[in-house]
C-alpha cells in the first residue's frame, strides 16, 4: 500500500510539472522552422520568406472563425498601418478552405501578407494553441515579443510593435 501511494504521488507530481511547462515558443523565442503550402499547393519554408529588418506577426487562423474573419477585415481596412510589418497567416485547416478565405479577402494583393497551410500541424503544438486566432509577434531581429490568443484590434496589434 505504501508503494502504491508513493507511485501515485510520483505520477501526480510529473503530470503537474508537465501541465505547467511552457510552450516551445516561449522557451526558444524564435520563429519556428516550418513548411507551409500556398493556395496553389507549392510548399515554402517560413523562415526563407521572411523579409530582413521587418517585424513579423504570425496569425494562426481558421477560415471558418468569425473572429478571424473580422480581424482580417480590420487589418485590410488599415493595411497602410501594417506596411512595415510582415504578416504570416497560417492555418492547419484544409487547403481548399484556406484558398477560398485568401481569395475572398484578396490577400494576394498585399505584398506584406503571406498565407499558408500548416500541413504538418506544427504551429499549434509549437505555440500551445487553445483558441483562434492566435498571434505571435516578433521584432525585426525575429525574436519573440509576445503571443496572444483571441481577437485583437488593429490598435492593440500596432501597440505590440510600438506603433
Amino acid at each position: 500500500m505504501k508503494y502504491l501511494l508513493v507511485l501515485l504521488m510520483t505520477i501526480m507530481s510529473f503530470s503537474a510539472a508537465r501541465s505547467q511547462a511552457l510552450p516551445p515558443y516561449k522557451q526558444y523565442k524564435t520563429i519556428p522552422s516550418v513548411r507551409l503550402l500556398s493556395a496553389d499547393s507549392t510548399g515554402w519554408e517560413l523562415k526563407a520568406k521572411l523579409q530582413k529588418n521587418k517585424p513579423v506577426m504570425i496569425m494562426i487562423f481558421s477560415p471558418e472563425c468569425d473572429h478571424c474573419k473580422h480581424e482580417t477585415e480590420e487589418m485590410i481596412k488599415n493595411i497602410d498601418k501594417f506596411k512595415n510589418i510582415q504578416i504570416i497567416m497560417a492555418t492547419p485547416l484544409p487547403l481548399k478552405e484556406m484558398a477560398a478565405f485568401a481569395a475572398h479577402y484578396k490577400l494576394q494583393n498585399y505584398p506584406n501578407i503571406l498565407v499558408g497551410k500548416d500541413y504538418a500541424f506544427a504551429l499549434p503544438a509549437y505555440y500551445g494553441i487553445r483558441n483562434l486566432p492566435f498571434h505571435a509577434f516578433y521584432n525585426s531581429n525575429k525574436q519573440l515579443i509576445s503571443g496572444f490568443e483571441g481577437s485583437m484590434s488593429v490598435s492593440t496589434i500596432l501597440n505590440v510593435f510600438g506603433k
